[in-house]
């Protein structure tokens, strides 16, 4: 059984092919398993779901992202928000106008109800009876602070108290690790699109599992970040600044 597990594509499938290709160069797998945040904010939402329902064995389960798309807010509700935090406005209409362009785009081509249907999480038993929880953010969950590098053991423990798994598999921060607390294995896949400064290569894991145990195994993959800045310019998103400053390794996360 080898499977190849990543997460937050945010519709950015020069980064998806890079890392589909990357994993047929390493001999392919047997089934994929993607841990949320799919098609919204980037430039290609529809294309990046086409993709990925066509490969073999897929398993997905739901981002913020993902969820959000499907039901944007009521816009008494956008100016009650912003009027409670006049501070964050300009990055929060930059959020709701990414999410109205990828609404409108999976609308057209109707895949708003099968992205709705995705389920928060998905728990599979390995051949070695090894337990895995597949959740976007954290156990219960597919937003918030999700799991973070700065954690620390007694607040991830309280993040997976009571998750009834083994290995805990999330993505959402875009920031890769692997830790241990109480016994139950926790890790960050990182992500295919998006990264933070210091590093942009997408990230993804590769899971090796028989009856006699089983290994995960991290790999980076590096991809043409100015050829998704050109499809956002061509498509005149309204995400090209913010995306833009991901693809140029400008953008920090909030706990540096």
């Amino acid at each position: 059984m080898r499977i190849a597990i990543f997460s937050d594509i945010h519709g950015n499938t020069v980064a998806l092919e890079a890392v589909l290709a990357d994993i047929e160069r390493r001999g392919g797998v047997d089934g994929y398993w993607v841990v949320g945040d799919l098609a919204a904010m980037g430039p290609e939402p529809v294309a990046a779901l086409e993709r990925l329902t066509a490969l073999p064995n897929a398993t997905f389960v739901r981002g913020n992202t993902d969820r959000y798309v499907c039901g944007l807010l009521d816009p008494k509700d956008t100016m009650a928000w912003i009027q409670e935090r006049p501070a964050l406005a300009g990055p929060f209409i930059e959020r709701l106008a990414m999410l109205a362009w990828a609404q409108g785009a999976l609308t057209a081509s109707g895949w708003l109800n099968w992205l709705a249907a995705l389920p928060l999480a998905q728990r599979i038993t390995l051949p070695d009876g090894t337990r895995l929880l597949l959740v976007h953010a954290a156990p219960g969950t597919d937003d918030g602070d999700g799991i973070q590098p700065v954690m620390s053991d007694e607040q991830l423990a309280t993040a997976l108290d009571g998750c009834a798994a083994d290995v805990v598999i999330v993505g959402h921060t875009h920031w890769q690790l692997d830790r241990t607390v109480n016994g139950v294995r926790v890790i960050n896949l990182g992500s295919v699109s998006n990264q933070w400064q210091g590093d942009l290569r997408a990230s993804y894991y590769l899971l090796s599992a028989d009856e006699r145990g089983h290994t995960f195994e991290n790999h980076k993959v590096d991809y043409d970040h100015g050829a998704v800045i050109a499809q956002l310019q061509a498509v005149k998103h309204p995400g090209v600044g913010p995306l833009g400053a991901f693809m140029r390794g400008e953008r920090k996360p909030a706990w540096e």
